[in-house]
């Protein structure tokens, strides 16, 4: 069985906690790294507070090949993501001669303080030129530095995509006219005979044609094509609607 290769994303903000501002990024981030084959394991939405960035951007590095942030790298004085990545690896933040000669192109006379906030980055990190954008991505060892804006995430990670890219994801689906309670001893039994089965039941209460979509997912093609047989075979007579390969 294929390895997978796992990342987390941190989403950033204050605004996201109140509710002012609802958070596409994630979503948006998990649909990609799914089909390059990354297996997105947490999202974790924290407010702009150095020490929790830094605690939290610590701890997904460790423990992930790749990790995101969204948000908190603007102008401003709530923009605080770099310092909590500076914590995360106990560098310093410095001034980054690149951002800073691209600052002084885009300033019409001398960059202002708030500017000149854009060209701080942790002592270490490297530039990640993005085709089609305007600033580079700043990158902290496995850490992505990441706007908040959707626009402008979006534009990054489809820039970026390719250096993700892992074995894929094989999916399977079956629609079923029974309900969850009818169907679950038979999903258990798959999951027992097929442990590594990625196994996923959606109650559908609208849809005339059927009342369970199921997702079997696995790195190994064979694999999830022999627990797609296996749990077709014991659903009751009748019961499966559709079968997609």
């Amino acid at each position: 069985m294929a390895a997978s290769t796992t990342a987390a994303m941190v989403v950033i903000g204050n605004e996201i906690l109140s509710g002012k501002v609802a958070d596409s990024n994630s979503p948006f981030l998990a649909r990609e790294l799914r089909e390059l084959g990354v297996q997105l394991e947490r999202v974790n939405v924290i407010p702009d507070e150095i020490d929790v960035i830094g605690s939290i951007v610590a701890e997904y590095s460790a423990a992930y090949d790749f990790v995101f942030t969204s948000g908190g790298v603007g102008p401003t004085h709530d923009d605080l993501t770099i310092e909590g990545i500076a914590r995360a690896f106990g560098v310093d933040v410095v001034e980054n001669p690149d951002l800073r000669r691209l600052i002084d192109g885009y300033a019409k006379g001398r960059p202002s303080p708030s500017m000149l906030r854009m060209a701080r980055v942790p002592s270490g990190a490297e530039l990640d030129d993005v085709s089609g954008a305007s600033f580079p991505v700043v990158v902290m060892h496995n850490v992505y530095v990441l706007p908040g804006i959707p626009e402008i995430f979006e534009a990054k990670i489809s820039g970026l995509r390719e250096r993700f890219r892992a074995d894929p994801f094989h999916l399977r689906q079956i629609l079923v006219s029974e309900p969850e309670t009818v169907i679950a001893e038979y999903l258990h039994a798959t999951l027992a005979a097929f442990p590594e089965l990625l196994l996923g039941s959606y109650p559908k209460l609208s849809n005339p044609e059927y009342k369970v979509r199921l997702t079997l997912e696995s790195k190994d093609e064979g694999y999830v094509d022999r627990a797609l047989d296996d749990l077709v075979g014991r659903m009751p007579e009748g019961a499966v609607v559709k079968v997609g390969r």
